[in-house]
């Protein structure tokens, strides 16, 4: 199954101020969310944060944050930036 990927606009102005190697691994992080699905154990750290909602770490002071509700083919990037700000 293909999921559709949306990234808020927030989430897209925090990505651009992270280093290039970390926006790099959050394309990679939104093609596996895309291909795999919202439940990817394999990322660092990945782990739910509340019902429906997950996260895992892109290095070791960014994350990256995400809600799926269940049955939906459509998954919300709502967060990706430093880990001192996560909404978590």
């Amino acid at each position: 199954m293909i999921y559709d990927v949306i990234i808020k606009k927030a989430a897209l102005k925090n990505a651009v101020k992270m280093p290039q190697n970390m926006q790099a691994k959050l394309a990679l992080l939104i093609d596996d969310l895309r291909d795999q699905g919202p439940v990817l154990p394999s990322w660092p750290n990945f782990s739910g944060i509340g019902k429906n909602y997950y996260h895992c770490h892109l290095g070791h002071k960014w994350v990256a944050c995400w809600q799926w509700e269940n049955e939906a083919i459509t998954i919300e990037v709502y967060y990706a930036g430093s880990r001192e700000n996560a909404p978590y």
